[in-house]
């Protein structure tokens, strides 16, 4: 365990460092978090696809019910980060995760709630229930995140993570919420500074073994292998990360190349408004360039001519595509 800890530490060394390390990280900020959404949400069965996701965030006209979950999802994990130094990571941190992402306050489950088979009504898990039970347990996940611990702290996340999920304290919403607190316990403990790493990619291509583990800790008490698993989870995702931030490293560069072509200077302004937001329209060049539309749109149009953008039509909108991000962005 401690060699498995070891390079997972390593790894996310080095993509905390390679994430800091961009002259612009909003790039980041703005685009990985949307995929962890889209991602941590298929999970649950809310599947919505990058552009639509991606289109959403930039105008809600024709929007999803499914992407507009996904983007209340982003949203939960920005106001979570933002308590992130502030206060310590509660149960209370998780509740108002959750109230985010299901965009209403239901507080904690009052009753029982059902996990299995929805066709046939065969239980998998009968997650504890009552007030009184779930308040101790709870206080004692609580208590766990925040109490000194010899423990490293991939390890506690991971333990502190089955124990949420077992807990299931929310009628829905445990998975998601469950998943931002993970990178909330990764940025407390220092060892990452931007909330960029998340494991939903991995458990989706390892769903079932997620859910074998899960279900050997409850029932055998098969910790180790849990937390084996969770473990390189975090190594694999931060070698992943960090490929995809010299992808887009390199996106930028060639972008840059082009602009430099089209506008007839390096226009860092123009430049970060297509790496920052790879769905983009005129008037967000308008405002952030101070530019006036005719010249907005003659910049843009003239990337499209050159390919390194496409255009589409929504509703009213033309909203510009980063291609090349994107096409990274989609892995």
């Amino acid at each position: 365990m401690l060699k498995a800890t070891i390079e997972a530490r390593d790894a996310l060394a080095r993509f905390d460092a390679r994430a800091r390390a961009l002259p612009n990280p909003t790039v980041l900020l703005n685009a990985i978090p949307l995929l962890e959404a889209q991602a941590s949400s298929e999970i649950e069965n809310i599947v919505t696809t990058t552009d639509e996701l991606f289109t959403a965030s930039v105008t809600e006209v024709g929007a999803t019910p499914a992407a507009r979950e996904a983007l209340r999802y982003r949203s939960a994990l920005f106001a979570g980060f933002r308590e992130v130094g502030r206060r310590p990571l509660t149960a209370g941190t998780a509740a108002q995760i959750c109230a985010t992402i299901r965009g209403h306050d239901e507080g904690f489950r009052r009753g029982e709630v059902f996990i299995g088979d929805p066709a046939t009504r065969q239980r998998v898990y009968t997650p504890p229930s009552g007030r009184e039970a779930l308040t101790a347990l709870l206080d004692n996940w609580s208590e766990f995140l925040n109490a000194p611990t010899d423990l490293d702290p991939l390890v506690r996340m991971a333990v502190a993570h089955y124990q949420f999920e077992a807990i299931h304290p929310f009628t829905d919403g445990n998975g998601r919420t469950g998943r931002i607190m993970n990178v909330l316990m990764l940025c407390d403990a220092r060892l990452l500074h931007l909330p960029l790493l998340y494991l939903s990619r991995y458990i989706i291509e390892t769903k079932d073994e997620y859910y074998r583990l899960l279900r050997g800790v409850t029932a055998d008490g098969a910790w180790e292998e849990w937390v084996r698993y969770v473990v390189e989870g975090v190594r694999s995702t931060a070698l992943r990360t960090t490929d995809a931030v010299d992808r887009i490293d390199g996106v930028q560069a060639r972008l840059l190349g082009v602009v430099r072509t089209v506008v007839g200077s390096a226009n860092g302004d123009l430049l970060s408004v297509l790496m920052e937001q790879p769905y983009s329209r005129i008037r967000d060049v308008v405002e952030r360039c101070g530019v006036s539309r005719p010249t907005a749109s003659k910049w843009l149009h003239g990337l499209v001519d050159a390919e390194v953008l496409a255009s589409l039509r929504v509703g009213r909108e033309v909203l510009y595509i980063n291609v090349q991000l994107m096409n990274v962005l989609r892995g």
